[in-house]
C-alpha cells in the first residue's frame, strides 16, 4: 500500500477542513446570503469526503474484499475489516450522503445542515484520518 499518498490525502483532507473552518465565525443569516462562502464550505465538503472515499479505496485494494458499488458501502467494508470504529463509519456514511445531494443536486441543499456540519461535525473527518493513521501503523 502507498501510505505516501495515502498521508498526501489525509493532508488534503485537513487543508479542507482548515478553509471550511474560516467561514465557521459567520452567523447562519450571514451564510444564507454569501455565495462565497457557500462555495467555500460546500467545495470544501466535497472535497473532503471525496479524499476520504479515495483513502478507503486504496485500502481495500490491498485486501481480498469485494469492490464495494458505492462509497457508503466502502465506509461500511472498512468498519468490518476493523479499520473504522462504528461511529466513524456512520459519520462518513452521513458526509458521503451529503456529498450526493451536494453534488448531483438531488435536492435543494439544506443551509442548516451545512451550518450544523461546519459547527459539529468536522472532527469527523479528523477521526477518520486518525482511525486509518492507527490502522496504517
Amino acid at each position: 500500500m502507498d501510505t505516501e499518498i495515502i498521508r498526501s490525502k489525509q493532508d488534503s483532507i485537513a487543508r479542507c477542513i482548515a478553509r471550511i473552518e474560516t467561514k465557521r465565525n459567520l452567523p447562519y443569516e450571514a451564510l444564507l446570503e454569501d455565495y462565497d462562502a457557500q462555495d467555500v464550505v460546500t467545495l470544501n465538503l466535497e472535497r473532503a469526503v471525496q479524499l476520504a472515499c479515495d483513502i478507503a479505496a486504496m485500502i481495500l485494494a490491498e485486501t481480498n474484499e469485494p469492490v464495494s458499488d458505492t462509497m457508503r458501502a466502502t465506509f461500511a467494508t472498512l468498519q468490518r475489516i476493523q479499520v473504522l470504529s462504528k461511529t466513524t463509519t456512520e459519520h462518513m456514511m452521513k458526509a458521503v450522503g451529503f456529498r450526493n445531494i451536494a453534488v448531483h443536486a438531488y435536492q435543494e441543499i439544506d443551509w442548516a445542515i451545512v451550518y450544523n456540519i461546519v459547527h459539529e461535525r468536522l472532527n469527523d473527518f479528523r477521526d477518520f484520518i486518525r482511525e486509518v493513521d492507527q490502522y496504517l501503523q
